[in-house]
């Protein structure tokens, strides 16, 4: 395993605690969304994940992977969702788990869109988006990768009936006892389809200029913040990210235009994908008024914390070493070797490379 050289000494800035929208932080180092595709066929939480997040609850936010607030929002094996009873119910025991532990748990909303193969859901529909553009790439299916096919554009009393989806989504989380609500708008999924312009060829009031584009992600925040608060919700963006056949011809004038139409929202927390645009990065930062999460993927922790030293974001978000290391908090705090992820077990499976990742200490589901 790595030797961690980064000390408590040497990362203060991470260990002071923080408020972000209703929540009150012990420290400043969140676990990052991550589909992890371990649900049941039905889209429910097992005792698996139950365990898989309980196990992180030391982190300042345990952020659950991509879960559907619709049936048409599914793309993916096996991922969760938000849109039935037996949802509900397997969320609540991931939450009171993640409560018994003293943690905080954001259930992330996350609606595929074109990312997606009718194989992949139990309803076989084909797959929907702002418009019908078929995007580059394949899908991983029980029978092996497929090209993903054309999409249906939405009708505009679709998107609307969309938005509604997010809505009960983010009641069905907090009746599930999650703590709050990130819309998932990266990583070229429905939300960012709407936002890039080779996604988005709509002719009405949710396409062309850079007012219409943000639009539904707007409105989206907005029902979740109306059913929820705007101190439980939060947003994810992903600027200039062209996973998932996305191509933004305009940035650098899209991101402070859906910023500043977010911002009077006042949200819990804007969670920020960085790309490594830092004129960006300081322009959104100075146009967000509460909280800002920041994910610099692949960067030393020790210059993570440099982010927060510096002002420019309030808590910092992991993916894979969070993945590695249930206990990465106290890891980090004592200079404790980390744990090396496992990228084969990364999607599906069982315990593999999910739960059995060793921790100096072992919580209890």
């Amino acid at each position: 395993m790595p030797e961690n050289t980064a000390a408590t000494d040497a990362l203060p800035a991470l260990w002071s605690p923080v408020t972000v929208g209703a929540l009150t932080l012990p420290h400043r180092l969140a676990m990052a969304p991550m589909t992890r595709d371990r649900s049941t066929p039905e889209g429910v939480p097992t005792e698996l994940n139950a365990e898989y997040y309980v196990q992180r609850a030391s982190h300042a936010l345990v952020i659950t992977e991509g879960t559907q607030p619709s049936a048409d929002g599914q793309g993916y094996l096996l991922t969760p969702g938000l849109h039935s009873e037996e949802q509900v119910a397997g969320w609540r025991k991931v939450a009171d788990a993640v409560h018994a532990e003293g943690g905080r748990l954001v259930v992330q909303l996350m609606h595929t869109g074109r990312i997606a193969h009718p194989d992949n859901t139990p309803h076989g529909r084909r797959p929907v988006a702002p418009s019908a553009v078929r995007p580059a790439g394949t899908m991983f299916t029980l029978t092996g990768p497929q090209e993903m096919p054309e999409p249906r554009a939405l009708t505009t009393d679709e998107v609307a009936a969309t938005v509604e989806d997010f809505r009960r989504a983010a009641a069905n989380a907090r009746a599930a006892g999650a703590d709050a609500v990130e819309i998932h708008g990266a990583n070229g999924y429905l939300v960012h389809q709407f936002l890039a312009d080779n996604s988005n060829r709509r002719e009405d009031r949710y396409g062309g200029s850079l007012e219409n584009r943000v639009r539904f992600a707007v409105e989206v925040a907005t029902a979740v913040a109306e059913e929820i608060g705007a101190d439980r919700t939060g947003i994810r963006i992903s600027p200039g990210n062209p996973y998932n056949d996305i191509a933004e011809s305009d940035t650098a004038a899209l991101y402070p235009a859906l910023v500043r139409a977010l911002a009077p929202l006042n949200l819990a927390y804007l969670h920020l994908l960085h790309g490594g645009n830092e004129e960006l990065l300081d322009t959104l930062r100075g146009l967000w008024p509460t909280a800002l999460l920041l994910n610099r993927a692949g960067a030393d922790l020790a210059d993570r914390a440099a982010d927060i030293a510096s002002g420019r974001a309030d808590v910092i978000t992991v993916g894979a070493l969070a993945l590695a290391n249930p206990d990465l908090p106290e890891r980090v705090r004592s200079g404790a070797p980390l744990n090396t992820p496992d990228p084969a077990t990364f999607y599906g499976g069982d315990a593999k490379g999910y739960t059995d990742y060793p921790a100096l200490s072992t919580p209890s589901v």
